[in-house]
């Protein structure tokens, strides 16, 4: 089957728009399919046209190796964003995927924090950074690190919304509960147009009665901030980014990617109804 993103365009950095929709894609639990989302929903946009920029704000970089980015072709990169020592565009990478474009993390992201922790405005330095780019694209997706941390914050104060993935798991109410509360912190303090906007639920597994037990506490309380769509644990979407690919490039017929298609399409429509 053909490939769905290899006849579009290249992106275009002289375009210009209204300005980008920025994401912040958190949860400070690991392992609940952040930076899997991440990447796959970026794909996803640009599959339908949309023009996306990923900045891998998690010094682990996973989501630059998930897109293909070497590690040796990362010299510029997140860190010297955040510190001040590059602008934003010489950062920007393009992958092979039309439309979606990458700033990439290093492990000097680690050392961004203790770097910045007397500098004046430390919570703004992502904000401040985007403003030269946002024209260029219609989605900006931030993979914010699995901590509460000075890079998290960053991501919410430059951020319009949160997108929160969640495992279906016993701990997963729990495990949300704090970062709610530091979204409203940032809101009341830092950013007051910041809002969640949906809650995804992630490696569900219909054998398991549990994922549904789960997904239905989750709905229960977050109403309709809960994705209809629910990404399934699937093979193909673990195995794809061994490959340096997104999953839609590697097995766009496999469940993992329909399902990422389909979030896509509710992300654009949540976001035309919350923009009016």
């Amino acid at each position: 089957m053909t490939d769905p993103v290899s006849a579009l365009p290249p992106a275009d950095l002289t375009r210009t728009g209204p300005g980008a929709r920025v994401l912040a894609v958190a949860n400070q639990k690991g392992g609940v399919g952040k930076t899997t989302t991440t990447i796959n929903l970026g794909t996803a946009l640009a599959a339908v046209h949309q023009r996306v920029l990923v900045i891998d704000l998690d010094p682990q970089g996973n989501a630059s190796t998930g897109l293909g980015i070497a590690h040796n072709n990362r010299a510029i990169n997140a860190y010297h964003i955040m510190i001040g020592q590059a602008q934003l565009k010489d950062a920007v990478h393009q992958t092979e995927i039309p439309e979606l474009n990458l700033v990439p993390s290093g492990p000097d992201l680690y050392g961004a924090e203790v770097e910045l922790v007397g500098a004046a405005g430390r919570e703004f330095r992502l904000r401040e950074a985007l403003v030269s780019i946002c024209h260029s694209y219609d989605y900006i997706l931030i993979d914010c690190p699995p901590a509460l941390s000075l890079l998290t914050v960053n991501a919410l104060v430059a951020a319009q919304a949160v997108l929160v993935p969640l495992q279906c798991e016993f701990y997963a109410l729990e495990g949300i509960s704090q970062l709610v509360k530091t979204i409203d912190r940032v809101k009341q303090t830092l950013n007051p147009n910041l809002e969640i906007q949906g809650i995804v639920l992630t490696m569900h597994d219909k054998r398991n009665n549990l994922s549904d037990l789960v997904a239905n506490d989750v709905r229960a309380h977050f109403g309709d901030k809960v994705y209809n769509t629910v990404i399934p644990r699937n093979i193909r979407v673990s195995e794809a980014p061994s490959h340096g690919k997104p999953v839609l490039l590697y097995d766009i017929n496999c469940p993992g990617s329909q399902a990422y298609l389909s979030l896509a399409g509710e992300v654009i429509h949540r976001e035309k109804r919350m923009t009016g």
